[in-house]
């Protein structure tokens, strides 16, 4: 039987909702968020995870909560840094959108999307990854080759690292590689470990700043 892996992206943070970068400061959702939490667990209601995975930060383990109790799922859970957020360094707490017109678009764009661009007392995706891949391979991916189906609630960067990982993305093309508020991409497992088939279902309340 293959394995299923549900990648969740938790839903409005307060900082999202103000276009702040938010990194490992542990903000909570937005009422706005745990309404799309609730619709994140509604979208998955034909898909019951047989274990559930979240970072360290509120925010995604609110996700993850309310995500379960829409469909009054109770599955053991799991709790791990290595996948929290990526820190931002001293950009944290910053409006994005002012950042970008301070240090212009293309060294906005290095710092939010690139692989190997670090921030000023930051992480880059490749510290996300470095951290949070070998978590994954040693605790989720044996589940997948026993063919459970896992639910993680995390991070936009910190499952971006996964998905470069899993869809054998360039350090290049990373920067197009994305998980918007409001997705949740499944992959299929074959037997050996490795994804086989990849979807995505969305629900419709998008955050006011992504």
């Amino acid at each position: 039987m293959p394995g299923t892996l549900i990648l969740a992206r938790h839903g409005e943070s307060e900082f999202n909702a103000k276009g702040l970068w938010t990194g490992i400061w542990d903000i909570p959702l937005t009422d706005k968020g745990r309404g799309q939490a609730k619709q994140m667990g509604e979208a998955l209601a034909d898909l019951k995870p047989s274990v559930a995975f979240t970072s360290a930060l509120i925010r995604a383990q609110e996700t993850l909560k309310l995500m379960l109790a829409a469909n009054d799922w109770d599955i053991p859970t799991h709790q791990a840094h290595q996948l929290n957020e990526r820190d931002y360094g001293k950009l944290t707490g910053l409006n994005k959108w002012e950042v970008e017109k301070q240090y212009g678009e293309e060294q906005f764009t290095k710092w939010r999307r690139g692989w190997d661009f670090p921030v000023p007392g930051g992480e880059t995706l490749k510290d996300v990854q470095a951290r949070a891949l070998p978590y994954f391979q040693t605790h989720i991916v044996p589940l997948l080759e026993a063919g459970q189906t896992v639910l993680v609630s995390a991070h936009g960067n910190s499952l971006r690292a996964l998905m470069k990982y899993l869809d054998d993305t360039s350090d290049k093309g990373v920067e197009q590689l994305e998980i918007h508020f409001g997705e949740i991409v499944i992959y299929t497992f074959d037997q050996s470990g490795h994804p086989s088939d990849k979807t995505i279902r969305k629900i419709t309340t998008q955050p006011t700043n992504a």
